[in-house]
C-alpha cells in the first residue's frame, strides 16, 4: 500500500511514494484563468501543499513529480523563478524583526536568482519595489504568499501592534499591485479582511474563497476518498468485519465512507452550497491510525493538532462567546458581515468561527438574505465544545466515575448531581454568570458535549421539549432544570419541574430497552449558593 503523506512539499510525494489526491486540474484552470488569486481556508486543510504544487509546476515543470497526474501532458507553461513567502516563519510580536525577516527573504531570492543591482532597504514595500525595478525587461516571477494574516491574527488582543502590522501589510500589497513583473500570484490565509489593501476597492486580486468552481480544490471529496484511498477503506472494513480485503463489497465501502463523512465531511466553501469537502488532515490521520493500529477508531484529530488556533484563544481572552447561539444547529448572520469582514478587531464572532473552521456554510450566499452557519460534522462539534469549555470553566472536571465509565452512565442520582455541582463550581462566573434557566442549560450542555456525551438538546416529543437528554446504550438520563435566586421558592420550583416531567413524559420517546432516569433540579443562583440546591428522581 502507498503511504499517506505527511508533507506539504509535492516533491516528497514522488520521493517517498506517497498517495497524491490529484488536484492538478484545478491548478491548471486556476493559472490559465487568473493572474492574481486569494483563497482562505482553516488551518490543516492543504493550503500550503496547494501553493507548493503551483510553485513546483512553474519552477520545475511536470517532470518527474507529476507523472500520472491529470496535468502531466497538458502543462505548457515556461519556467519562472518562484518567490515563496510563508508568513508563519516571520515574527508576529516584533514589527521591526518581521520587516527584517521579510526583507531577508527577498534578498535571498534575488541572490539565488542572480537578479543584479537590487537596492536593499529595511521597508518590505520598498525592497520588493526595488526587486521589480532591477529585473530585466520582460522578466517575470511567480509570487506565492502563505498565511498572509498570521501577524494580524496573532495580535487580535493588541490593537496598537495589530494596526502597525496592518499598515505594513497594506503598504506591501500596495507595492505589488498591478506589477507586470508578476506572472502569477496566489495568496492564502485563514481570514478575509477588508482593512488590508489586498481586498480593497480596485484590488487586482480575485477572491476565490467561496467560488463554486474552486470550492473542492482544497479538501477531499467523497469520490476522491473512494478513488485514492480504496486500499485503506477495504482494510478498515476487513478489520471490522473479520473478512478478507478481496471480499469487501461496494455496498460496504459506501457504508464505511458514510461513517467517515459523519465525522470529517460537511465543510462547504461553495457560494451555492452544493459542494462539500472532508477535512484533509482528519481523514489522513484517521486512515494512518487505522493502518498502524489495525483498528477502526474515529478520533477527534481536528482539536488535538490543528483545531485550537491561537486566533480563537486570543479572541476569547477579551470576548465572551455567545454560548446559547453556538448551541443552535443553524446560526443566521447578515450577508455583509460574512462577505465583507473589515477588521479582526470588530469581526462578527460567528464569521471568525467560520473562517477558523468551527462553523461552515449551511446556505447559499445570497446578497438579499441572511447567511446560515452551523457545525460541519461530529468531530468539529466536539472540538467546538471542548474549546468553549476552556473559556467557560476554570478547571477540568472529570466526567468519569471509575475506569472510562461516565458518572451519568453508571452513577446514582446523587452522583450525577454532585458532578453537576462540581462543574458549576468551576464556572468563570465573572465571564459567564448564570442568570436564568436558559444560560444554566447552555452551560451544562457545553460541558456534556465537550466530554463527548450523546446529548439531545430541547428534544421535542408530542407534548413538549425536555431541557437535556443524555443517551447511553443501556441508560437515558433526563434533566428538567429550574432557576431561582430565592431559597423560599426552591420547593415550588422543584414541584414544577417534577410535574412537567410527569405530564410531558420526557424521555419516553424511542426509549427501547434503556433504563430511564428522570431528574427534576433546581439551581439557586444567589451568590452564596450557585449550585443545584434541590433535586428529585421522578418515579
Amino acid at each position: 500500500m502507498k503511504l499517506i503523506a505527511q508533507s506539504e512539499n509535492i516533491e516528497d510525494f514522488l520521493d517517498s511514494d506517497y498517495i497524491y489526491v490529484d488536484k492538478t486540474e484545478y491548478i491548471y484552470n486556476l493559472t490559465r484563468n487568473f493572474k492574481r488569486v486569494f483563497f482562505s481556508r482553516p488551518r490543516r486543510f492543504g493550503k500550503s501543499l496547494t501553493l507548493n504544487t503551483i510553485g513546483t509546476l512553474f519552477e520545475k515543470g511536470v517532470e518527474p513529480y507529476f507523472k500520472g497526474t491529470w496535468i502531466y501532458d497538458k502543462w505548457e507553461q515556461d519556467k519562472y523563478p518562484v518567490l515563496h513567502l510563508s508568513f508563519l516563519e516571520y515574527s508576529a510580536t516584533d514589527l521591526t524583526e518581521f520587516k527584517r525577516q521579510l526583507c531577508l527573504s527577498i534578498y535571498k531570492f534575488s541572490r539565488a536568482k542572480k537578479i543584479q543591482d537590487v537596492l536593499e532597504d529595511k521597508e518590505p514595500n520598498v525592497y520588493i519595489t526595488n526587486l521589480f525595478d532591477a529585473m530585466s525587461d520582460g522578466e517575470q516571477l511567480i509570487l506565492l504568499i502563505d498565511e498572509y494574516d498570521r501577524q494580524l491574527t496573532a495580535n487580535i488582543n493588541n490593537p496598537e501592534l495589530y494596526e502597525k502590522f496592518r499598515i505594513c501589510l497594506r503598504d506591501f500589497y500596495g507595492a505589488i499591485k498591478g506589477k507586470k513583473q508578476i506572472k502569477f500570484m496566489a495568496v492564502t490565509g485563514v481570514t478575509r479582511l477588508k482593512d488590508v489593501s489586498i481586498f480593497s476597492v480596485g484590488s487586482d486580486i480575485m477572491d476565490l474563497s467561496y467560488e463554486n468552481d474552486y470550492s473542492t480544490m482544497i479538501g477531499f471529496t467523497r469520490d476522491e476518498i473512494k478513488k485514492f484511498y480504496d486500499d485503506y477503506l477495504k482494510l478498515g472494513i476487513s478489520i471490522e468485519k473479520g473478512k478478507s480485503v478481496d471480499s469487501v463489497t461496494n455496498e460496504e465501502i459506501e457504508e464505511f465512507v458514510e461513517r467517515i463523512a459523519d465525522n470529517y465531511d460537511g465543510f462547504s466553501f461553495d457560494e451555492y452550497h452544493k459542494n462539500k469537502v472532508f477535512s484533509t488532515y482528519s481523514v489522513n490521520v484517521f486512515l494512518q491510525s487505522l493502518y498502524r493500529k489495525k483498528c477502526v477508531e474515529f478520533g477527534d484529530y481536528w482539536y488535538d493538532v490543528g483545531g485550537l488556533p491561537s486566533i480563537l484563544m486570543n479572541y476569547m481572552e477579551s470576548h465572551n462567546l455567545n454560548i446559547e447561539n453556538l448551541l443552535k444547529s443553524e446560526i443566521e448572520i447578515p450577508y455583509n458581515d460574512f462577505k465583507n469582514p473589515t477588521s479582526l478587531l470588530n469581526i462578527n464572532e460567528n464569521v471568525l468561527m467560520c473562517q477558523t473552521g468551527y462553523l461552515t456554510l449551511k446556505s447559499e450566499l445570497d446578497p438579499v438574505d441572511d447567511v446560515i452557519l452551523g457545525t460541519a460534522n461530529q468531530e468539529v462539534k466536539s472540538a467546538l465544545f471542548r474549546l468553549l469549555s476552556l473559556s467557560v470553566y476554570q478547571k477540568n472536571v472529570s466526567p468519569y466515575s471509575t475506569g472510562k465509565k461516565y458518572v451519568l452512565e453508571q452513577g446514582t442520582v446523587e452522583d450525577i448531581i454532585n458532578l453537576f455541582n462540581e462543574v458549576l463550581a468551576a464556572l468563570s462566573y465573572d465571564k459567564y454568570p448564570v442568570k436564568d434557566e436558559s444560560v444554566l442549560r447552555a452551560l451544562l450542555q457545553v460541558y456534556l458535549i465537550g466530554k463527548n456525551h450523546d446529548v439531545r438538546i430541547e428534544q421535542n416529543n408530542s407534548k413538549g421539549r425536555s431541557d437535556i437528554i443524555v443517551n447511553f446504550p443501556k441508560r437515558r438520563v433526563v434533566l428538567e432544570l429550574k432557576y431561582t435566586d430565592k431559597v423560599n421558592s426552591e420547593k415550588a420550583k422543584l414541584a414544577e419541574a417534577e410535574q412537567q416531567i410527569i405530564e410531558k413524559g420526557y424521555g419516553l420517546e424511542d426509549l427501547g430497552g434503556r433504563e430511564l432516569i428522570q431528574i427534576a433540579c433546581v439551581f439557586n443562583g444567589a451568590k452564596n449558593k450557585r449550585q443545584i440546591s434541590m433535586y428529585k428522581k421522578v418515579e
